[in-house]
């Protein structure tokens, strides 16, 4: 099979690259902005339900090695961008490359191999497995899938036993040691995200996809949650979240894109994409700073 072709060149004159966290002061961010050193980039993609066009993304680049979080209001478009991108749903038009390899059209299974792996909003946990056997799904590669190996114990009987040893360590990292022989569905919905967030490791990844990690978490929870995405960060692993819980996105993300109405409307770090007046307008309407009127009288979108 022909490798990938690398990510070609956009049109025109590049805006200067963004700096990964630390690595010294970046431009000035604007929408599609192009990063030093991206691991996803987007390019083109749309999406439409009958005549509603649900995303329209011109350019969006996802830095290697940060937090980035994907926000705006209810109907913008984020979750379906991820389903789109993980291969969970199609796109009308456009492309996208990971680590520079094409990936615009494959399948979700083959784009989870490759190293971009997605968790979702609604826990996806069979619940009459174990939480241990749960964990065994998400590893890869393994031998005693295929028919002819599985009649051949000791041809996979190691590999199991290293499987069963990670997920042994990630049931430790997560705190989930106690309830490795419980059924899934006899978690909380805490637990559950903590179990899909260690599944999603199982794969051994290089980026993650975390469509609203705190929604449905008890607060007791949602400080462990948080700290283990930002874990993930400063273990080498790249973090795309979708969140609309604001004291979230600020104190964890490194970089914010702003969707609404299906297209990318702003960027920046946390510091000060909430002054942006794009992302003003995308969550309180264009009217609300028009004289004379008030809170009451703006056209709100759905938050």
């Amino acid at each position: 099979m022909a490798a990938d072709p690398p990510v070609p060149s956009a049109p025109g004159p590049a805006p200067e690259p963004v700096a990964a966290p630390g690595a010294g002061a970046a431009p000035e961010p604007v929408p599609g902005v192009r990063k030093s050193d991206p691991l996803l980039v987007i390019d083109g993609v749309t999406r439409s339900f009958g005549g509603l066009v649900a995303v329209a993304v011109d350019h969006l680049e996802v830095q290697r090695g940060t937090i980035t979080a994907l926000i705006g209001p209810n109907g913008a478009g984020k979750s379906t961008l991820f389903n789109v991108v993980s291969g969970f749903d199609r796109a009308d038009s456009g492309e996208w490359w990971f680590e520079g390899r094409r990936l615009t059209g494959r399948s979700a299974h083959r784009i989870a191999r490759r190293g971009l792996v997605r968790t979702f909003q609604l826990t996806r946990t069979p619940a009459r497995l174990t939480v241990l056997e749960n964990l065994l799904l998400a590893g890869v590669g393994q031998r005693g899938e295929r028919l002819l190996p599985a009649l051949l114990r000791p041809v996979w009987r190691g590999q199991e036993r290293e499987l069963v040893e990670r997920a042994d360590e990630l049931l430790e990292r997560f705190r989930l040691t106690g309830l490795r022989d419980a059924h899934a569905g006899t978690l909380s919905g805490g637990q559950r995200k903590l179990l899909e967030l260690a599944r999603a490791l199982m794969a051994r990844p290089v980026m993650v996809m975390l469509d609203e990690p705190m929604a449905g978490v008890n607060p007791a929870l949602t400080q462990s949650l948080l700290g283990h995405i930002t874990r993930l960060r400063d273990e080498g692993l790249t973090v795309c979240f979708v969140e609309h819980d604001m004291d979230v996105v600020m104190g964890i993300s490194d970089w914010v894109a702003v969707m609404a109405g299906g297209r990318l409307v702003a960027e920046g770090p946390p510091s000060t994409i909430g002054r942006d007046p794009a992302v003003v307008d995308a969550y309180l309407g264009k009217r609300h700073d028009e004289p004379g009127t008030t809170n009451g009288e703006e056209g709100h979108h759905d938050r």
